[in-house]
């Protein structure tokens, strides 16, 4: 029983090692897109 407990204890750490390294090395920047929308003024003379 301990070696299982040992063995997923060990899964866990590798998963979060994994996971670390992902989000350190992986690609993950938005997309930029420029955006323009008219902008109606309701000014008053």
């Amino acid at each position: 029983m301990a070696r299982l407990i040992k063995a997923l204890f060990l899964l866990a750490v590798l998963a979060l090692v994994g996971l670390a390294g992902f989000a350190y090395l992986g690609d993950l920047e938005p997309e930029q897109t420029e955006v323009r929308q008219p902008v109606t003024l309701n000014v008053t003379p």
